[in-house]
């Protein structure tokens, strides 16, 4: 199923992305970069505190969303069906619906909806990928807490199954009138790129070494310089994947393995970056107790969790995903948020179909705040 359907787009030259060409620099996304690398470049502590957190985000995070996007993507190209008629002609639409919310990134929660816009998924298949998606955060939980990833991801696919049943059994919502657009959802850009290519062959070494790190070998002094290298190499390649690319964050299902890797590993590893600097300049210049802080905003913290995840994109849920792995806030605040966030489909989900996207978001809120209270009262320490 060709998600390029039913969407407003503010692209006015699709026809150069479609070529495969250079886009020109969003003013906006160039300031950042010309920030993060002044910030990089500076001398003394700051610039060695932002250098090696810049490291760690692409070796200890954005490798491992590179490999596992590449591979997803991959089998995607190589088994390709359509969904569409998978998920109309299943007697298991729920579980399958909620699956493909679970898995990482948003991709599977978009083309469910754009399954029921066409008539092939029931509203309560949309309630259960919505309901089940953790976006982009799912990433960065599994490479830095799989432990914890083990237990939010299985309990937001079958929190998805469940909403998604009652959303069916009590609120049909059936006869919607569809939102139909002529414009594209995400722009085409063609065969893979040099930049593309750049972007593996630094990430394969990256891998090695975020693997080695992950198992904590001790690495001798010239692969320690090496590691520096490949990860500032690999985070200022995808910053500027990321400045070019005419995507907002999710890539066409028609590119190739190689391009979508690259495309959404740079929108992922932007936001990494930047939730480790936002943390860690905190710590290093603020002088709070963050801690302390958000030990007093405690009984709050799953109902703000929830609340974040009402917010479009992935980099807010990215932030209470990182909050959460430096012990700033509580698993009941992680797993509220999990369930409640979208992340980046709910983007296109409300193109495609704005009512049921944003219903299927606001009934989604009720396992949410039952998830994250149940773990505050009954489980307060649980993973934390």
């Amino acid at each position: 199923m060709s998600l390029t359907r039913h969407f407003s787009s503010s692209y006015p030259d699709t026809s150069l992305i479609e070529a495969g060409k250079f886009g020109k620099w969003r003013p906006r996304r160039a300031i950042f970069c010309a920030l993060l690398a002044g910030l990089a470049a500076y001398p003394g502590f700051l610039g060695e505190l932002t250098r090696g957190l810049m490291v760690d985000a692409y070796v200890q995070v954005s490798v491992f969303v590179a490999a596992t996007l590449f591979v997803f993507y991959s089998a995607e190209r190589l088994f390709r069906f359509d969904i569409g008629v998978l998920l109309k002609n299943s007697r298991s639409q729920l579980p399958l619906a909620a699956l493909m919310g679970a898995t990482p990134g948003c991709g599977g929660a978009v083309i469910v909806v754009a399954a029921y816009t066409s008539g092939n998924a029931s509203f309560g298949a949309v309630v259960a990928a919505l309901t089940a998606t953790m976006g982009d955060a799912a990433f960065l939980l599994i490479a830095t807490r799989p432990d914890a990833a083990a237990v939010v991801l299985p309990f937001a696919f079958f929190a998805g199954i469940v909403t998604g049943w009652v959303a069916n059994r009590f609120l049909p919502l059936a006869n919607l009138e569809l939102n139909r657009g002529h414009c594209e959802v995400v722009p085409l850009i063609g065969s893979a790129r040099k930049r593309d290519i750049a972007h593996l062959a630094i990430a394969l070494p990256g891998l090695c070494f975020g693997i080695l790190l992950l198992l904590q070998v001790e690495l001798p002094g010239f692969l320690s310089s090496a590691v520096t290298v490949v990860g500032l190499a690999g985070a200022f390649l995808g910053l500027a994947i990321w400045a070019l690319s005419p995507l907002t964050a999710m890539s066409n299902s028609d590119d190739a393995p190689v391009t979508r890797s690259a495309e959404e590993t740079g929108f992922i590893g932007v936001w990494v970056i930047s939730a480790f600097l936002l943390y860690e300049y905190l710590v290093a210049f603020s002088g709070l107790n963050l801690e302390y802080l958000f030990a007093l905003a405690a009984p709050i913290l799953p109902l703000a969790g929830v609340i974040v995840g009402f917010i479009p994109g992935c980099g807010p849920q990215v932030l209470v995903t990182a909050l959460y792995i430096n012990g700033m806030i509580p698993f009941a605040a992680l797993i509220g948020n999990s369930i409640s966030n979208d992340g980046d489909a709910l983007f296109p989900a409300v193109a495609l179909n704005p009512k049921a996207a944003v219903l299927a978001t606001l009934y989604s809120a009720v396992p949410a705040l039952i998830a994250g209270y149940g773990f505050y009262f009954f489980a307060p320490q649980f993973m934390n």
